[in-house]
Parts: C-alpha cells; sequence; structure tokens
C-alpha cells in the first residue's frame, strides 16, 4: 500500500472516538447489542493496527451482516420503521471500521457519519441533541483534518483546532440558509416511529390511567399568553372528550362514528374577553391538541371537532408551535340534538347498580339538574373520600360501587368517572374531559410549563340555557390540587414523582437548582419557539416584513446577495491570512537569469540543480557557457556556502545577469 493511501495513527484514534460519540444520543432507542458491536469493532481494529489481529475474511464480515439482520428482526419485530432503520444503520457504520484499509474507506466511513448526525433530528431536536449534533459535526471533521495529515503518529489535538475553526467559518453561511433557503417539502415520507412509546393522554381511560401518568415529570408542553396568566384555577387544557364507556373504559368518538350532521361545532355564544396565547407541544404520537375552553387555532392544519376541541388529521411526531385564542365563558353547545342526548346519557346495562340507585334518589329529590350536580359534590366534600396517587385495586365487576361505597380512595379519574355516571343514571347529560390541570408559571420568562403529572380528567354536564358546564368533583375532595397543584395535594403521601428520584422538581426548593431548572427551560422555549418553529409561514411573514412584495427574482437577489455578504469577508480573511513566501534578492536574480536563459530556448525543469542546470545550458547555447557558469558560481557561493561582503556579491550577480548575452 502505498504511503500517502495509509490512514496515519492520529486520524484512526479519531475516527474512533467519534464513531462512540455519533452512538450516544441513539443509546435509548437502539438495543444494547448494538453497543457491543460499536465495542467489538473498536477492539478489532486496534488489534490489526498493532498487527496483533488481521482484517475479518468475507466468511466472517458475511455473518456478521446477518446476525445484524437478525438481531434488528428479534428487537424490533420488523424491518420496516424509522426505529430499525436507523438500527441497522448504526450496525452498518459500526461494521464499515471493520474493512478500514485505506484512506479512500475512511471518506465513506466519515461521510457516513455526517449522515448518521442527521438521523438524531428525526427523533429529537431538543437544543442539548443539537449541541452534541454540532459536537459530533466538529469531531467527525476533525477526524478528516487528521486524515490528511500522513505521518503523524502521536496523538495530537491540533486537528480538533482546525476543524473548530472550520465550523465556525461555516457558521455565517448556515444562518443564511436558515433564514432564507425555501422551507420545501420533503422527497420522500420517512415511516413513522412506530416503536416509540406513545405520551401523554392516551385515547382510552380506566381508573388508574392518569394516575400512573402523573408520576412522570416530563413536560407535555409549553404555554405563553399575550397578556396576564389567569389564575391557576382556572387553567383547565382540553384534550380529550370521553363520550363513551365500555367494559369500565372510557373513550372519545371517533371522526366517522359521528353522523354526518354532527360533525360541525355549533356556533358558541362569545362572551367575555378572549385569551391569545401560543402553545408549544412535545410530540404524542396522537392527533389532539392542548387547549383552554373554547379554542379556536387560524393555523394551518388545525381543526375544531364536534365536541369542542381542537386536533389535527395527522399524527403529531415532533414539537408542534400552533396558536389559539380562547373563550373561557363562552356557551357551548345551547341546543343539545337528539344524537348528542342519547350519547352523552348512554350507560351500559346492569353496571355499577348501586351508584344508579343513589343517584336516582338524588334526582327524585332535586328540582333541576343544577340541585342534582350541588348534592353529588356536596357528597363528596363531606363524605371521607380522600384524593391519593395510591388507590386500591378495583374489581373488575362494578368498579364504581366498590369505589364510592368501599374503599373512597382515589385519584382524579376516578371521581370523575363516578360522578359522570351518577350523572347519567340521574338523566343529566355529561362526559369526561381529559386533559391537563394548572401548570409551572416561569418567572424568568412568564410561560406556563404544564408537566405530564399536571394530567386531569373532570367532568362537563349539560345544563339547560347553559350548556356544557365544567365540573371538577376532584376539587370538591381536594381543593389543594387545583389552587396549589400536585405537589401540594399529596404533601402528607410523599408520592409525588416517587419513581423519579433524579428529576430536578423533587429538588425544587433548593434556590439554585430551581434557578437553573428554570433557566434552561426558558431557553429551551425560546429555542422550540425561535429555531423549531421556524416553519414556512413564518419564514414568508419574516421575508415581507424586511422587503415588503416578495417575488422570485427578489428571492434569487436575496440570496446571491446574502450568499456574498457572507462568503466575500470570509475568502477576503483566508486570503489575508495566506503565508505568501517572500523571496530574498539572490533568488529573484537567479529567476531572472533563468527567464532569460528561457527565452533563448532552455527551460529549467522542476526540481533541477542550479549545476545540473547550468550543464545543460552551456551544452545548448555553446556561445554563453562562459557567463552561464560564472552566474551559476556566484548563484551558489551567496546561496550556499556565503560570504564576509554579501551585499558586494550581489551587486556583482546583478551586472552578471543583467550583461547576460
Amino acid at each position: 500500500m502505498k504511503v500517502e493511501q495509509q490512514i496515519p495513527r492520529n486520524a484512526l484514534v479519531w475516527i474512533i472516538i467519534s464513531l462512540f460519540t455519533l452512538v450516544l444520543p441513539h443509546i435509548e432507542r437502539v438495543p444494547h447489542w448494538v453497543l457491543s458491536v460499536y465495542v467489538l469493532s473498536a477492539i478489532w481494529r486496534v488489534m490489526v493496527y498493532r498487527g496483533r489481529w488481521s482484517f475479518p475474511r468475507w466468511p466472517i464480515k458475511l455473518g456478521l451482516i446477518f446476525a445484524a439482520f437478525a438481531g434488528i428482526l428479534f428487537s424490533y419485530r420488523s424491518l420496516i420503521g424509522l426505529e430499525p432503520t436507523v438500527a441497522l444503520l448504526l450496525a452498518a457504520f459500526a461494521f464499515k471500521l471493520l474493512e478500514l484499509k485505506e484512506r479512500k474507506d475512511a471518506y465513506v466511513l466519515l461521510f457516513l457519519g455526517y449522515f448518521v448526525i442527521l438521523t438524531e433530528f428525526l427523533f429529537s431536536q431538543d437544543l442539548l441533541i443539537v449541541l452534541l449534533c454540532v459536537v459530533n459535526v466538529v469531531l467527525v471533521t476533525t477526524a478528516l483534518v487528521a486524515l490528511h495529515r500522513p505521518g503523524v503518529d502521536s496523538f495530537s489535538t491540533r486537528p480538533l483546532t482546525k476543524a473548530s475553526l472550520m465550523v465556525l467559518q461555516a457558521m455565517p453561511l448556515m444562518l443564511v440558509l436558515f433564514f432564507l433557503f425555501p422551507r420545501i417539502g420533503p422527497l420522500w415520507t420517512v415511516p413513522i416511529k412506530s416503536q416509540q412509546a406513545t405520551t401523554g393522554m392516551s385515547e382510552f381511560m380506566t381508573p388508574g390511567d392518569v394516575s400512573q401518568l402523573s408520576r412522570s415529570s416530563e413536560v407535555a408542553f409549553r404555554v405563553e399568553f399575550d397578556g396576564a396568566i389567569p389564575p391557576r384555577s382556572t387553567l383547565y387544557w382540553r384534550g380529550l372528550v370521553m363520550s363513551r364507556l365500555r367494559e369500565n373504559t372510557w373513550s372519545a368518538l371517533d371522526y366517522y362514528e359521528v353522523p354526518a350532521r354532527e360533525r360541525r361545532p355549533q356556533e358558541p355564544q362569545f362572551t367575555g374577553v378572549p385569551l391569545r396565547y401560543s402553545v408549544i407541544m412535545a410530540p404524542t404520537q396522537q392527533r389532539w391538541l392542548y387547549s383552554l375552553r373554547y379554542a379556536r387555532s387560524t393555523d394551518a392544519g388545525i381543526l375544531n371537532a364536534a365536541d369542542y376541541r381542537l386536533f389535527r388529521p395527522v399524527i403529531i411526531e415532533d414539537d408542534l408551535l400552533y396558536r389559539v385564542t380562547s373563550w373561557p365563558a363562552a356557551q357551548l353547545e345551547e341546543r343539545l340534538s337528539d344524537w348528542r342526548r342519547r350519547t352523552e346519557l348512554a350507560l351500559p346495562p346492569q353496571a355499577n347498580p348501586r351508584v344508579r340507585q343513589l343517584a336516582q334518589s338524588i334526582a327524585a329529590d332535586a328540582h333541576d339538574s343544577q340541585e342534582i350536580v350541588d348534592a353529588v359534590l356536596t357528597l363528596f366534600r363531606e363524605q371521607p373520600f380522600v384524593y391519593t396517587l395510591q388507590p386500591p385495586l378495583l374489581p373488575q365487576q362494578d368498579p364504581m360501587d366498590a369505589f364510592l361505597f368501599d374503599t373512597r380512595r382515589g385519584f382524579c379519574e376516578h371521581y370523575a368517572s363516578v360522578f359522570v355516571i351518577m350523572m347519567r343514571a340521574a338523566g343529566v347529560p355529561a362526559r369526561v374531559v381529559a386533559g391537563y390541570q394548572g401548570g409551572e408559571v416561569n418567572p424568568v420568562n412568564r410561560t406556563v410549563i404544564v408537566h405530564q403529572f399536571d394530567a386531569h380528567a373532570w367532568a362537563e354536564v349539560w345544563i339547560q340555557g347553559q350548556g356544557w358546564v365544567r365540573v371538577d368533583p376532584t376539587a370538591a375532595v381536594s381543593p389543594e390540587r387545583i389552587e396549589l397543584g400536585l405537589e401540594e395535594a399529596l404533601a402528607g403521601e410523599g408520592s409525588f414523582l416517587a419513581d423519579s428520584p433524579l428529576s430536578p422538581l423533587r429538588y425544587r426548593r433548593i434556590d439554585i437548582i430551581n434557578k437553573l431548572r428554570l433557566r434552561y427551560d426558558a431557553l429551551t422555549y425560546r429555542w422550540q419557539s425561535w429555531v423549531v418553529g421556524f416553519n414556512a409561514d413564518t419564514q414568508l411573514q419574516l421575508l415581507q416584513r424586511w422587503f415588503g412584495e416578495f417575488s422570485a427574482r427578489t428571492f434569487a437577489v436575496v440570496i446571491l446577495g446574502s450568499w456574498a455578504l457572507v462568503l466575500i469577508p470570509v475568502g477576503l480573511v483566508l486570503l489575508l491570512r495566506r503565508k505568501v513566501h517572500k523571496l530574498s534578492k539572490l533568488d529573484r536574480l537567479y529567476l531572472r537569469f533563468c527567464d532569460k536563459l528561457e527565452k533563448r530556448g532552455v527551460t529549467r525543469e522542476a526540481g533541477e540543480s542550479p549545476s545540473a542546470f547550468a550543464s545543460r545550458a552551456q551544452h545548448q547555447l555553446p556561445l554563453m557557457a562562459r557567463s552561464i557558469a560564472d552566474v551559476t558560481q556566484r548563484y551558489q557561493r551567496l546561496a550556499y556556502a556565503g560570504t564576509d561582503d554579501s551585499d558586494r556579491e550581489l551587486d556583482e550577480l546583478a551586472r552578471a545577469v543583467r550583461k547576460l548575452n
């Protein structure tokens, strides 16, 4: 193998370092055996470099390939999907190290490394992930720089400095492309993250589901209000409206389960001052959005369902920024259709008979629906009910009977479920609403942070003349949950985030930890709203604000002009910093001598010594042989031997070159 094709030791070290940092963001989603492949490949390649092992032969390579496919199939039960594809790519990336023989192989591996960096953005665009990807770009570039420094056997950080400078020089152009390059749709469709777990509220709710979700400290969404932030007790973020109860499980009606004439929501009676706010929601792998009551959004692709909730036709797989206007005091559905009334009164036959009997007895003594609601809330308030994250298990047969009359310990979904069942048994249309309640106000940027432990379920009942009215039976049992939040409500129980001992939220009473957490959250919100949320509509609005009416010609001029403004200064800096070898007077005189001989047909070859050139020139120009010898001798004496009177010798050499004839 030629020396110039060999991989320097320093480059091999940087390649192995970048190999492991590239797989680091994928650790949580790839099988553990993929990490073992990386360790094995690195050890094998190091042993090959040290001469103890040889490169694997083709039967071993073939076996590793089949083993990787089998491992992917066993781990994901499929070879189709985003996660299996990326895992297979990562395994192939590691195997490529085992055939890293020449520089061209390193080029393939490192260029593939840039592609591996991009795959992380298919799963997350979090600020920390982006910073890690920038570090990976620098490390892969460092390996490329080290690859072009042959003969460097000892480990050196000089390529890292060079690569960091190159990435910094590319930043201005990156910013121009970010703001000005058109936001066009993809040329292909990326397969859905089929293996990624659904986060947040599920489309089904059974007793215990919300309490399990409330053990998580993950952020569900962040909200920024245009004006003052409403009181915590009024922040009910509607997500799902569940109207169907089957086998002790509440669920929402699918779009096509609603009759065509009922799919468009009735226009509400708008009263009060509207609230305007922006929401950045974490990916949920679901279609519904979260908002206050009654909500509308002018963003493209966001619709209103018949039960006054917001949804998108496509699954939410990435952070989503949307603008909302809400009218909390709006009267919803003042006229109830026959189909809607039947739907919101339906109960499984012969289920929970004791709850039904109690509800019917309350209804017999009441004059209207409001009195029934008040009577049931009084029951919850006066009887020894307990709000807890650790409720006892309920029987499969008539679970609400056991809860209401026996255990009396439950979370919000227990109280919302039994309340709606009692309302329906009493003849009052009612349904369960699942979403989030409250949120933490970040004093750094005045945003509301809604965590998964803020998950909540409540009820909506239909009252003549008022339409759908929110009723939260949990507030009757535990007012602290609504006014102060889950942590205060469960302070005596000690179950708040018991399964997340490392969550910073458990230590927010420590001032320094809490300040750092809130400042990072504020930075994350700005990143999501300014960078992740910078879509085609935002770009068009920005360009119109900068340049007014925007045509294709204007766009081309702006793109080319901005590139020139970025690249020209960078080019000038590189030219000014370029080290130019300045010729001495002695070398200029000798080059002038060579030019004179070239005009007479004798050209000096590259790398030809002065003596060899003089000998050849004397042979071709015999009449000038003496002058050629004189100039050459003078030059060699000054260049190699040196004299005590160099200025006088230079003057004599200059006269000899001028007289050359």
